[in-house]
Protein backbone atom coordinates (compact mmCIF):
# COMPACT_ATOMS: atom_id res chain seq x y z
CA UNK A 1 0.00 0.00 0.00
CA UNK A 2 1.29 3.15 -1.38
CA UNK A 3 1.82 5.61 2.21
CA UNK A 4 0.67 9.32 1.43
CA UNK A 5 2.91 12.21 2.83
CA UNK A 6 2.08 15.73 3.97
CA UNK A 7 2.97 17.72 1.47
CA UNK A 8 6.59 19.26 2.04
CA UNK A 9 7.67 22.92 1.21
CA UNK A 10 11.25 24.60 0.76
CA UNK A 11 12.82 27.74 1.34
CA UNK A 12 16.49 28.32 -0.26
CA UNK A 13 18.52 31.32 1.19
CA UNK A 14 21.20 31.67 -1.15
CA UNK A 15 23.88 34.55 0.99
CA UNK A 16 27.23 35.81 -0.34
CA UNK A 17 29.27 33.57 1.96
CA UNK A 18 26.99 30.56 2.47
CA UNK A 19 23.67 28.85 1.46
CA UNK A 20 20.96 27.66 3.48
CA UNK A 21 17.62 25.01 2.97
CA UNK A 22 14.99 24.26 4.79
CA UNK A 23 12.42 22.20 4.71
CA UNK A 24 8.87 22.04 6.42
CA UNK A 25 5.30 20.02 6.51
CA UNK A 26 2.29 20.94 8.34
CA UNK A 27 3.91 19.79 11.23
CA UNK A 28 7.44 21.38 11.41
CA UNK A 29 10.69 21.61 10.24
CA UNK A 30 11.64 18.38 8.63
CA UNK A 31 15.29 19.61 7.87
CA UNK A 32 17.86 22.01 6.96
CA UNK A 33 21.39 22.10 5.36
CA UNK A 34 23.84 24.90 5.17
CA UNK A 35 27.23 24.99 2.97
CA UNK A 36 29.36 27.95 1.67
CA UNK A 37 27.99 29.41 -1.74
CA UNK A 38 31.35 29.37 -3.75
CA UNK A 39 31.52 31.24 -7.25
CA UNK A 40 28.13 29.79 -8.37
CA UNK A 41 25.05 30.82 -6.41
CA UNK A 42 22.65 28.58 -8.71
CA UNK A 43 24.46 25.72 -8.24
CA UNK A 44 24.99 26.63 -4.44
CA UNK A 45 20.99 26.65 -4.35
CA UNK A 46 20.79 22.99 -5.93
CA UNK A 47 23.44 21.53 -3.82
CA UNK A 48 21.92 22.53 -0.56
CA UNK A 49 18.16 21.94 -1.78
CA UNK A 50 19.57 17.93 -2.44
CA UNK A 51 21.44 18.23 0.77
CA UNK A 52 18.38 19.15 3.02
CA UNK A 53 16.00 16.38 0.50
CA UNK A 54 18.62 14.14 1.26
CA UNK A 55 17.96 14.23 5.27
CA UNK A 56 14.21 14.25 5.01
CA UNK A 57 14.50 11.70 2.86
CA UNK A 58 12.00 13.16 0.22
CA UNK A 59 13.16 13.68 -3.74
CA UNK A 60 12.24 16.90 -5.67
CA UNK A 61 9.24 15.78 -7.07
CA UNK A 62 7.37 15.45 -3.61
CA UNK A 63 8.13 19.30 -2.78
CA UNK A 64 4.83 21.53 -3.69
CA UNK A 65 6.42 24.60 -3.38
CA UNK A 66 9.94 26.36 -3.21
CA UNK A 67 10.63 29.89 -2.47
CA UNK A 68 14.34 31.78 -2.92
CA UNK A 69 15.85 34.31 -1.05
CA UNK A 70 18.95 36.24 -0.05
CA UNK A 71 21.38 38.16 -2.35
CA UNK A 72 21.44 34.70 -4.95
CA UNK A 73 17.94 34.56 -5.10
CA UNK A 74 17.76 36.17 -8.49
CA UNK A 75 19.92 33.46 -9.71
CA UNK A 76 17.48 30.17 -8.78
CA UNK A 77 15.66 29.48 -11.76
CA UNK A 78 14.27 26.64 -10.44
CA UNK A 79 12.05 28.41 -7.27
CA UNK A 80 8.59 28.96 -7.66
CA UNK A 81 8.99 32.33 -6.41
CA UNK A 82 12.00 34.99 -4.81
CA UNK A 83 11.01 37.08 -1.58
CA UNK A 84 13.78 39.51 0.14
CA UNK A 85 16.00 38.27 2.66
CA UNK A 86 13.90 41.05 5.38
CA UNK A 87 10.59 39.22 4.88
CA UNK A 88 12.01 35.88 5.34
CA UNK A 89 13.96 36.45 8.50
CA UNK A 90 10.86 37.90 9.66
CA UNK A 91 8.64 35.01 9.21
CA UNK A 92 11.86 32.48 10.11
CA UNK A 93 12.05 34.06 13.60
CA UNK A 94 8.42 34.33 13.97
CA UNK A 95 8.43 30.76 13.07
CA UNK A 96 10.63 29.78 15.97
CA UNK A 97 9.46 32.34 18.41
CA UNK A 98 5.95 34.50 18.35
CA UNK A 99 7.46 36.71 20.85
CA UNK A 100 10.10 38.34 19.30
CA UNK A 101 9.85 42.03 18.09
CA UNK A 102 13.05 43.11 17.14
CA UNK A 103 15.41 41.11 14.37
CA UNK A 104 19.21 41.71 14.50
CA UNK A 105 20.92 39.88 11.16
CA UNK A 106 24.69 40.10 10.48
CA UNK A 107 25.00 37.96 7.33
CA UNK A 108 28.79 38.06 5.36
CA UNK A 109 28.00 40.94 3.71
CA UNK A 110 25.38 43.51 5.64
CA UNK A 111 23.65 43.83 8.72
CA UNK A 112 20.22 44.11 9.24
CA UNK A 113 17.90 45.25 12.29
CA UNK A 114 14.62 44.88 11.89
CA UNK A 115 11.26 45.86 13.68
CA UNK A 116 8.06 43.57 13.34
CA UNK A 117 4.48 44.54 13.76
CA UNK A 118 2.36 42.55 16.27
CA UNK A 119 1.02 40.11 13.69
CA UNK A 120 4.79 39.43 12.36
CA UNK A 121 5.15 41.86 9.58
CA UNK A 122 7.52 43.79 9.23
CA UNK A 123 7.12 47.57 10.79
CA UNK A 124 10.56 49.03 9.59
CA UNK A 125 13.93 48.13 8.77
CA UNK A 126 17.76 49.81 8.68
CA UNK A 127 20.79 48.37 7.25
CA UNK A 128 24.76 49.06 7.46
CA UNK A 129 25.88 50.80 4.31
CA UNK A 130 28.11 48.53 1.74
CA UNK A 131 31.21 48.61 3.70
CA UNK A 132 32.37 44.94 5.24
CA UNK A 133 32.83 46.16 8.42
CA UNK A 134 30.41 44.76 11.30
CA UNK A 135 29.58 41.56 9.01
CA UNK A 136 30.82 37.85 8.59
CA UNK A 137 33.44 38.64 5.84
CA UNK A 138 35.33 41.36 8.03
CA UNK A 139 35.48 38.48 10.96
CA UNK A 140 36.65 36.20 8.47
CA UNK A 141 39.44 38.80 7.54
CA UNK A 142 40.12 39.16 10.96
CA UNK A 143 40.51 35.69 11.78
CA UNK A 144 42.68 34.81 9.09
CA UNK A 145 45.07 38.02 10.37
CA UNK A 146 44.99 36.83 13.56
CA UNK A 147 45.82 33.31 12.14
CA UNK A 148 42.98 31.52 14.20
CA UNK A 149 39.95 29.73 12.97
CA UNK A 150 36.63 32.04 12.30
CA UNK A 151 35.33 29.79 14.50
CA UNK A 152 37.60 30.10 17.33
CA UNK A 153 37.38 34.07 17.22
CA UNK A 154 34.59 34.09 19.24
CA UNK A 155 36.12 31.20 21.51
CA UNK A 156 39.19 33.23 22.33
CA UNK A 157 38.07 36.20 22.79
CA UNK A 158 35.89 35.53 25.78
CA UNK A 159 39.83 34.42 27.49
CA UNK A 160 40.28 38.64 27.19
CA UNK A 161 40.50 40.29 30.37
CA UNK A 162 41.46 43.99 28.61
CA UNK A 163 39.72 43.77 24.99
CA UNK A 164 42.66 45.69 22.54
CA UNK A 165 40.93 49.54 21.50
CA UNK A 166 40.26 49.21 17.41
CA UNK A 167 39.66 52.67 15.82
CA UNK A 168 38.77 51.56 12.60
CA UNK A 169 36.02 50.59 11.02
CA UNK A 170 37.05 49.86 7.44
CA UNK A 171 38.04 46.60 6.60
CA UNK A 172 41.58 47.38 5.23
CA UNK A 173 42.68 49.56 7.94
CA UNK A 174 41.13 47.65 11.08
CA UNK A 175 43.18 44.47 9.74
CA UNK A 176 46.61 47.02 9.41
CA UNK A 177 45.66 47.80 13.57
CA UNK A 178 45.54 44.51 14.00
CA UNK A 179 48.67 43.12 12.58
CA UNK A 180 50.34 46.36 14.26
CA UNK A 181 48.73 45.26 17.92
CA UNK A 182 50.17 41.82 16.83
CA UNK A 183 53.73 43.01 16.26
CA UNK A 184 53.61 44.91 19.74
CA UNK A 185 53.02 41.38 21.03
CA UNK A 186 48.92 42.08 22.23
CA UNK A 187 47.70 39.05 22.97
CA UNK A 188 45.33 37.44 20.44
CA UNK A 189 42.39 37.09 22.71
CA UNK A 190 42.24 40.96 23.51
CA UNK A 191 42.40 41.73 19.85
CA UNK A 192 39.60 39.22 19.35
CA UNK A 193 37.33 40.95 21.60
CA UNK A 194 38.34 44.57 20.80
CA UNK A 195 36.93 43.56 17.09
CA UNK A 196 33.61 42.24 18.82
CA UNK A 197 33.34 45.83 20.95
CA UNK A 198 33.53 47.40 17.85
CA UNK A 199 31.20 45.35 15.82
CA UNK A 200 28.70 45.48 18.61
CA UNK A 201 28.66 49.01 18.92
CA UNK A 202 28.11 49.73 14.99
CA UNK A 203 25.48 47.57 14.94
CA UNK A 204 24.01 47.83 17.92
CA UNK A 205 23.68 51.76 17.82
CA UNK A 206 21.90 51.01 14.09
CA UNK A 207 19.34 48.97 16.39
CA UNK A 208 19.41 51.83 18.45
CA UNK A 209 18.39 54.61 16.03
CA UNK A 210 15.65 52.20 14.76
CA UNK A 211 14.59 51.47 18.15
CA UNK A 212 15.00 48.52 19.59
CA UNK A 213 11.27 46.59 21.20
CA UNK A 214 11.62 43.66 23.41
CA UNK A 215 11.92 40.38 22.61
CA UNK A 216 15.35 40.62 20.55
CA UNK A 217 16.26 37.64 18.12
CA UNK A 218 19.76 37.45 16.94
CA UNK A 219 20.05 35.91 13.81
CA UNK A 220 22.54 35.29 10.66
CA UNK A 221 26.03 33.20 10.55
CA UNK A 222 27.68 35.90 13.23
CA UNK A 223 24.93 34.86 15.64
CA UNK A 224 26.66 31.58 16.71
CA UNK A 225 30.02 33.31 17.76
CA UNK A 226 29.59 33.90 21.22
CA UNK A 227 32.14 36.56 21.78
CA UNK A 228 29.87 38.63 19.76
CA UNK A 229 27.03 37.70 21.11
CA UNK A 230 28.02 38.64 24.86
CA UNK A 231 29.37 41.97 23.29
CA UNK A 232 25.98 42.73 22.02
CA UNK A 233 23.92 41.43 24.20
CA UNK A 234 25.93 44.07 27.03
CA UNK A 235 25.69 46.87 24.43
CA UNK A 236 22.81 47.07 24.03
CA UNK A 237 21.13 45.48 27.45
CA UNK A 238 18.80 42.76 26.24
CA UNK A 239 19.21 39.03 26.62
CA UNK A 240 18.42 37.57 23.13
CA UNK A 241 15.65 35.42 23.16
CA UNK A 242 15.74 31.64 21.91
CA UNK A 243 15.38 30.75 18.46
CA UNK A 244 15.75 27.37 17.67
CA UNK A 245 19.18 25.06 17.21
CA UNK A 246 20.28 26.96 14.32
CA UNK A 247 20.29 31.13 14.10
CA UNK A 248 21.28 30.80 10.63
CA UNK A 249 18.77 29.17 8.80
CA UNK A 250 16.24 31.56 9.66
CA UNK A 251 15.86 33.12 6.08
CA UNK A 252 15.38 29.98 4.46
CA UNK A 253 13.06 29.15 7.08
CA UNK A 254 11.12 31.88 6.08
CA UNK A 255 11.37 31.77 2.63
CA UNK A 256 9.86 27.62 3.52
CA UNK A 257 6.91 29.36 5.45
CA UNK A 258 6.11 31.71 2.89
CA UNK A 259 5.89 28.60 0.36
CA UNK A 260 3.66 27.06 2.15
CA UNK A 261 1.40 30.09 2.91
CA UNK A 262 1.25 30.54 -0.51
CA UNK A 263 -0.04 27.28 -1.19
CA UNK A 264 -3.23 28.16 1.13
Amino acid sequence: MKIIREPVFAGIDVGSLTAKAALIDKGGILSHSIIDTGANPEKAGETVFDKALGKAGYGKGEVRQIVGTGYGRVSLSFVDRAVTELTCHAKGVRYLNPDIMTVIDIGGQDSKVIRLNRDGSMADFTMNDRCAAGTGRFLEVMARALEVGLEELGRISLRSIKPSLINSTCTVFAESEVISLLASREEKENIAAGLHLGIAKRVGNLAKRLGIKESVGFVGGVAKNKGLRDALESFLGVIFAPIGEDPQITGALGAAVLAKEMNG
